[in-house]
């Protein structure tokens, strides 16, 4: 049988209907994927139902049944950006992400991600991120490599026992004191994968300080307190000091689905990330070994 992608399948549970197979029902429930593209799914073994049994065109249809299925993506374009590994225990691996690669498989997105490669690479189809950083945006991620500890590391990021630490190039801000607090309430934009700030309680907050100053650009460290979907790049924004390369802020300028530009690669960097270990209560330290670049 031939080997599954190394992502985890999606899942579904075959809703009510009156279908004949489960080849019938999937074709109904998702009509933008053509029959030819299922039946060459379960030819190659790629729709089980949930003992991993692999399911096949005459498979009876029966409502309710856990089917589970691997997305795939015709022509899928390499990312050429290699991912470095930092660390690899029991319970914790940890990443260098290289920016335009997606964390976890998403649109176009499957095979190249940094979940999918880490899976290869380490030969441990457990592995899971426990929090996730823009396609556009590089650096550190932490991935729960064991199913047995995940909730205790999960629980870090929820309950927000976990210091993040980011770095940008930006515009400099010589009319402002720094350090300073930014703290504003984001909502969904137009179009729908943009964030705007918004007048009522805020609902986002980061903390922002200068590190090094370069005539109109400038080196800032940021500590997001909350995690709210580009708040850091709205932030600076916001502020009058837009990420060097950002497409989306303030102004969209770069399609979503126009090629990446790998000569204008977006200046943020998740560089370091800091906790007491849930398991043995020792404190745990990672940083990045990527660096951001500032106009020549």
């Amino acid at each position: 049988m031939p080997t599954p992608p190394a992502v985890r399948p999606s899942i579904l549970h075959l809703p009510p209907g009156d279908w004949d197979t489960v080849l019938d029902c999937l074709c109904a429930h998702f009509p933008a994927i053509g029959r030819e593209t299922w039946l060459g799914r379960m030819a190659r073994g790629r729709v089980m139902d949930g003992d991993g049994r692999p399911l096949g065109p005459q498979h009876p249809y029966k409502e309710g049944l856990r089917v589970q299925y691997f997305r795939e993506v015709a022509n899928e374009t390499p990312i050429p950006f290699v991912e470095a590994i930092l660390h690899v225990d029991e319970h914790l691996v940890v990443a260098d992400k290289p920016h335009f690669l997606p964390v976890m498989p998403a649109g176009e997105y499957v095979e190249q991600t940094l979940q999918a490669r880490l899976t290869r690479r380490l030969d441990n189809p457990h592995l899971v991120p426990l929090h996730r950083i823009d396609r556009h945006t590089a650096g550190l991620v932490l991935f729960s490599a064991n199913p047995a500890s995940r909730a205790r590391y999960q629980a870090l990021f929820r309950e927000r026992r976990i210091d993040k630490r980011y770095e940008a190039i930006a515009p400099a801000l010589p009319d402002l004191d720094f350090p300073l607090r930014r703290a504003t309430r984001l909502e969904a934009g137009e179009p729908f994968f943009r964030m705007r700030e918004v007048d009522g309680e805020p609902n986002t907050e980061t903390q922002i300080e200068v590190l090094e100053r370069r005539g109109g650009w400038w080196r800032y460290a940021l500590y997001p307190v909350t995690g709210k979907k580009h708040q850091l790049r709205v932030h600076l924004a916001a502020l009058g000091a837009p990420i060097r390369h950002d497409g989306f802020y303030p102004e969209l300028i770069d399609r979503p689905d126009a090629p990446d530009d790998y000569d204008r690669p977006l200046q943020l960097l998740a560089q370091g990330l800091s906790f007491s270990d849930p398991l043995s209560g020792e404190p745990r330290r990672f940083a990045s070994r990527l660096q951001l670049a500032f106009p020549s």
